[in-house]
């Protein structure tokens, strides 16, 4: 039996596609006859069509049954139904085919499949459907040219569906990824909290935010810059912790041994200080110490390089954790100098501090300063005049280190 084709849109119809299936004006082409054929073996369809698709795709290779039941079963249906419902009718609702398929994504998603195994399967379903309808259209008479427009209304509607659940996957991943770093941001606050969290606290919420606890760790404290949310975010894997949306930007490195040599080529241009390793309860102090270093070096008090190490400038880090005290400390010096031009107090100053670093070794020190022996006895001599018995006393020479080795940054805080 011969059958024809319909007509398209008629007067004041509108032949453009409609959100989510781009195939109306294919499917207004098409012959119901075909449909009422196919429908009775709707049953088969989704069977076949299942079965295609568990053979084809491996993520789908489990037993039928609970949600991965529920959903596949489902939406395989759904699909059907609603293409023999645009057989009949090219703009038939479309609302709950809609949402079934943009729910189908989103489970992928939870179920942890990838969009490729959603796609790969939506399409291996739509072939073993084909067969069948192709099958059904043959019986009927229908010419080999319309058979070729159902082919291409049912592939076209494929990737309607594709579109919608690839929608609904995407927004599933999106939601999840917020909240996944919105769970590390939270855990990143309570495991530097001053004073540290309970523990069960941060159990509950590492686990949330797939951290392992580790026993030691260690803070990176970044520069904060105007343009660091457009910098790329630093790449050190899955296990640090990382905020970058503060006005402190910090990381959490709870393998220093391994995550640190990486970290320079992460910085894309901006300078850290690395506070020291400590236990997980201590993470607040290896982030005070990380602030305080990165803050003497925007002083000019420490160097300017890429990365500061806190545990190369510890005894900076401890002049300067009391600078009243520092300033306190140097006075007696400072006084004593006070006369001397600046040429003269930094000759003399550099001399000191050599004789205390050499424990008053003068061929040492003269061999360090590259001059003469006698100039050493020369200079410690005037030292020893504006000091007096200061050299003699163990503590004196103590506190006279510590000036002598912050001397200049000693200028510097107390001008700042």
């Amino acid at each position: 039996m011969a059958v024809t084709q319909r007509g398209g849109p008629g007067p004041g119809e509108s032949g453009s596609p409609q959100h989510g299936v781009t195939a109306v004006p294919i499917w207004a082409s098409l012959v119901p006859e075909l449909a009422e054929r196919v429908k009775p073996l709707a049953g088969t369809l989704v069977k076949d069509a299942i079965e295609a698709i568990q053979e084809a795709v491996p993520a789908y290779r489990q037993p039928m049954e609970g949600k991965f039941r529920e959903v596949l079963v489902g939406s395989v249906q759904a699909a059907i139904m609603q293409c023999f419902e645009f057989i009949v009718d090219p703009r038939a609702n479309r609302d709950d085919w809609l949402a079934a398929f943009r729910y189908a994504g989103r489970m992928e998603f939870l179920e942890g499949r990838t969009m490729d195994s959603l796609q790969t399967a939506v399409r291996v379903g739509a072939r073993a459907v084909w067969r069948h309808v192709s099958i059904a259209g043959q019986e009927l008479g229908i010419p080999a040219d319309t058979l070729l427009t159902v082919a291409e209304a049912i592939f076209a509607y494929v990737d309607d569906l594709c579109v919608v659940a690839v929608a609904g996957y995407t927004e599933a991943q999106a939601q999840a990824t917020g909240s996944y770093e919105r769970r590390r941001r939270q855990l990143m606050k309570l495991v530097l909290s001053d004073p540290p969290a309970p523990q069960q606290s941060l159990v509950d919420l590492a686990a949330a935010a797939d951290w392992q606890l580790p026993e030691e760790l260690a803070v990176v404290v970044l520069e904060y810059r105007s343009d660091q949310h457009h910098l790329p975010v630093p790449s050190l894997g899955r296990d640090v912790l990382i905020d970058l949306e503060s006005g402190d930007p910090c990381l959490i490195l709870p393998d220093p041994g391994t995550q640190l040599p990486a970290l320079e080529s992460q910085l894309n241009g901006r300078r850290a200080a690395v506070g020291p390793t400590v236990a997980l309860a201590d993470a607040h102090r290896s982030q005070r110490l990380a602030r305080q270093a990165m803050s003497l070096v925007n002083r000019g008090v420490l160097p300017e390089v890429q990365i500061t190490w806190c545990a190369r400038n510890l005894s900076t880090l401890l002049m300067f954790a009391d600078e009243s005290l520092v300033s306190h400390v140097a006075q007696p010096i400072r006084a004593a100098f006070a006369d001397l031009t600046d040429k003269q107090r930094d000759r003399v100053a550099s001399t000191l501090r050599t004789w205390l670093h050499t424990r008053g070794d003068i061929n040492e020190t003269a061999s360090r300063l590259a001059v003469h022996p006698q100039t050493v006895r020369y200079r410690m001599n005037q030292i020893e005049e504006l000091l007096g018995d200061r050299l003699n006393d163990p503590e004196q020479r103590f506190l006279m280190e510590i000036t002598m080795h912050a001397w200049n940054n000693a200028d510097e805080a107390s001008a700042s």
